[in-house]
């Protein structure tokens, strides 16, 4: 029996998605921003090949740490919080700016503390999906062998 482990990795840099066919709006949507505030825990991360495949998703950890992560969103001045929580994982918390635009892409950047967003260079694109008053999802692409694949995160409000 032979077992094969393929690792995949998201680009962080923001500049890279948004020299894809369409440029990346730069303008809000504010009514999507003001129903994802609030405290989130994302419950599930889920993709093809998930038994074969590693993800490290925002180039923090594997993908499966971030089950039972925390998630703060403030929609007034888009910062917020985030914290991987999983005993099997190194814990890790981080400030957050995030932001939605009118394309539904959910603009994240992940900041070391003391540092201001205008500084950090990298961000992630996502995609918003399936939002509801107590759920959402946010879907990131990556490239594994060639192919554009989904990662799926799915989130539960906390409150």
């Amino acid at each position: 029996m032979v077992a094969t482990l393929v690792f995949a990795c998201k680009s962080a840099s923001s500049s890279t998605a948004s020299t894809e066919a369409t440029t990346l709006s730069t303008k809000l949507d504010k009514s999507t921003q003001v129903a994802i505030k609030g405290n989130w825990v994302l419950t599930n991360v889920s993709y093809p090949g998930s038994d074969y495949i590693k993800v490290n998703s925002f180039d923090l950890a594997d993908s499966k740490c971030f089950i039972g992560s925390t998630w703060n969103f403030i929609s007034n001045n888009n910062k917020g919080t985030m914290a991987l929580t999983s005993a099997s994982c190194t814990s890790f918390t981080s400030p957050i700016v995030w932001s939605i635009n009118n394309q539904g892409l959910f603009v994240l950047k992940i900041l070391d503390a003391g540092v201001k967003a205008k500084k950090v260079r990298d961000g992630y694109l996502l995609k918003v999906a399936g939002l509801t008053e107590n759920s959402f999802q946010l879907i990131d692409n990556i490239n594994v062998g060639g192919q554009t694949k989904d990662v799926t995160y799915q989130f539960q409000r906390a409150n």
